[in-house]
């Protein structure tokens, strides 16, 4: 498995170089990564999704998929109280920004990949959950500290969210037994296999407009990637060693877990009139560091295992 990692690892940060190179001799604008980015989260990852449902029905898999939210749930249990405890706020520091890029990772667009090429599509039918609880934990808790406004009106966005209705219409699917034709389930999966690519290019174009040199300069942009990408999955690794679940359970949230910090923060960043360069750096810094730590986590669980 540690070879599997590491590979897919490699193939990820490769493809981020390909992204950050087409980016910066200009055959990918601004405009146009901001376009493939919500091509991705709105068209590619939901089809991923959805397909990920198109199985036989076993209970182990229902019990399965319910052990997973479980797993999930606790470990944004872990990224919030660790982020609450370690990140305090201070006049002149972006508490906000810095709590939500620790607690909320880019599940989809890093955790997908990873997942899938370590346990194929039943990999991503259990990482259905933590998505799941990120769209709606994202939307209400994370937009309320960027806006710092206490309302709950983005609750209905979350289930108008692409990925809710690909995760609702997979579970009808799943549990109707209903399967989709086979010409369809084709061109369906030849979508999906657009996943891996377009997301590390949208990664690899994001990372080349941050001004690396100048985040070198900032102590804190490091403290804040080391609890995103070391910390917080030390610690869920720590926590599943109380149970005894199947492996492909556990690395499926932990790789979810690791993932760099949400591009989500950004956006809404840019929404309120926040710091979105600062949410920017944070972004660009993690996900560029990930393809590093992200196998370590997953390495580093096997060999506590």
């Amino acid at each position: 498995m540690a070879q599997i990692i590491l590979q897919q690892a490699i193939i990820m940060l490769l493809l981020i170089l390909v992204g950050a190179g087409c980016f910066r001799f200009r055959l990918l604008s601004k405009e146009t990564v901001s376009q493939i980015s919500r091509l991705v989260l709105t068209v590619v990852n939901p089809i991923v999704i959805l397909l990920a449902y198109q199985r036989e029905f076993k209970p182990d898999l229902v019990a399965g998929l319910g052990w997973t939210f479980l797993l999930s749930a606790l470990s944004y249990a872990v990224a919030m109280a660790l982020s609450y405890l370690l990140i305090r706020n201070k006049e002149g520091r972006e508490t906000a920004i810095e709590r939500f890029s620790c607690i909320y990772s880019n599940c989809g667009f890093m955790g997908i990949p990873l997942v899938q090429a370590m346990f194929d599509y039943e990999g991503v039918f259990y990482l259905t959950a933590f998505v799941t609880l990120f769209n709606l934990l994202a939307w209400t808790h994370g937009v309320m500290q960027i806006s710092g406004e206490r309302s709950l009106k983005s609750v209905a966005k979350v289930l108008r969210s692409p990925a809710i209705i690909a995760i609702a219409a997979g579970m009808v699917l799943f549990f109707a037994q209903l399967r989709l034709p086979d010409l369809l389930t084709e061109t369906l999966t030849m979508i999906g296999n657009l996943n891996s690519p377009l997301a590390m290019f949208v990664a690899g174009a994001t990372i080349a407009q941050t001004n690396l040199p100048a985040v070198l300069k900032k102590p804190r942009v490091f403290y804040v990637t080391a609890l995103r990408l070391l910390i917080i999955p030390a610690a869920v690794i720590l926590l599943f060693r109380l149970f005894s679940l199947p492996d492909i359970m556990e690395m499926t949230v932990l790789a979810a877990t690791a993932a760099p910090s949400a591009a989500m923060c950004t956006m809404q960043c840019i929404r309120y009139e926040k710091n979105a360069a600062y949410a920017s750096e944070l972004f660009g810094v993690t996900t560029l560091l990930s393809m590093a730590t992200m196998p370590l986590m997953m390495m580093a669980y096997e060999w506590i295992g």
